[in-house]
């Protein structure tokens, strides 16, 4: 297939694209520079230019592809109700441009959306409309569609990891170190689910070949890291004291962060794995946040 690949250059797309090609589908790889285009280029695949402003560019990609695998978003959190709005009309733009096909759009979430009740992991079946999450845009937006004759699908992310970046915690690592004291919040209890990166990809590219609607897939190798843990990790990679929080401290200190430092986020990926054949093999958070090269991170 001729699979169109949005967020292509990206963290988890640039992985995407091997897998694809090495499964023996073509690539065209949404990219907004010269440097994104040389990288693709470089890789087998070919670009198509434009961004997630660029409606017109999306709607082009799609009508050119036999599937389209949508991984951009704009990953500014401090503007995260925007960007959810931004990631709706992107959605609307490739589902319009496949409507009425049997080509499917693989559109992408958070875990959070099938998490029925606090404390219990989130599931594949379960679509929680009133989750709290601006993300959840992104899955009533696919619905929306799939109301209109598209063929969507979607694959729901925790926190997606390698020794340089790892989801949310990424951007926790920059506040640690302006703060210089890694926090959570209460006892630490609350938990992060995870997964590799090279995982993540390989999981995308098994659910384009499954070729299925109206399902949902959850990314998940770790149900569930706890938040302490997390923060202890961080704190000896900087070197820094590990200390709990209040709720109400939460704010002063995560800012923005505040909204997700105390979420209890665990998921299962049971029915994914059994659906899709798919065994994650790569290595667990906390072991990727103990071999990162912090100096490193603070130079990116």
């Amino acid at each position: 297939m001729r699979v169109f690949l949005t967020g292509a250059t990206g963290f988890i797309g640039s992985r995407i694209v091997p897998e694809l090609l090495a499964a023996g589908h073509q690539v065209l790889g949404l990219t907004r520079s010269d440097a994104g285009a040389r990288a693709l280029a470089a890789a087998g695949a070919e670009a198509h230019r434009g961004d997630l402003e660029d409606l017109d560019s999306l709607r082009d990609g799609a009508a050119k592809s036999d599937a389209v695998i949508h991984t951009a978003f704009d990953h500014n959190f401090s503007n995260f109700v925007a960007n959810c709005e931004k990631d709706k009309r992107v959605i609307e733009a490739l589902g319009g441009a496949l409507a009425g096909s049997d080509r499917l759009l693989l559109i992408t979430s958070g875990v959070g959306m099938g998490s029925a009740e606090h404390g219990q992991p989130a599931r594949e079946d379960v679509f929680n409309t009133d989750h709290p999450n601006p993300r959840i845009l992104s899955e009533l937006t696919g619905a929306a569609m799939a109301e209109k004759g598209v063929k969507v699908s979607v694959v729901r992310l925790p926190q997606v990891h390698d020794t340089v970046k790892q989801g949310l915690i990424t951007p926790l690592i920059e506040l640690t170190r302006a703060k210089g004291v890694s926090a959570y919040l209460g006892e630490g209890r609350n938990r992060w689910s995870a997964a590799h990166v090279l995982d993540v990809a390989k999981l995308y590219r098994l659910a384009l070949d499954k070729q299925e609607a109206g399902v949902r897939y959850n990314a998940v190798a770790e149900e569930g890291i706890a938040t302490r843990e997390i923060a202890e990790a961080i704190g000896a990679g900087l070197n820094v004291p590990v200390v709990s929080l209040s709720t109400e401290e939460a704010a002063d200190h995560f800012g923005w962060l505040a909204m997700f430092a105390g979420l209890d986020m665990p998921a299962s990926s049971a029915w994914t794995r059994e659906h899709l054949g798919w065994q994650p093999t790569g290595p667990g958070l906390i072991a990727d946040l103990e071999r990162m090269d912090y100096s490193q991170a603070a130079a990116a």
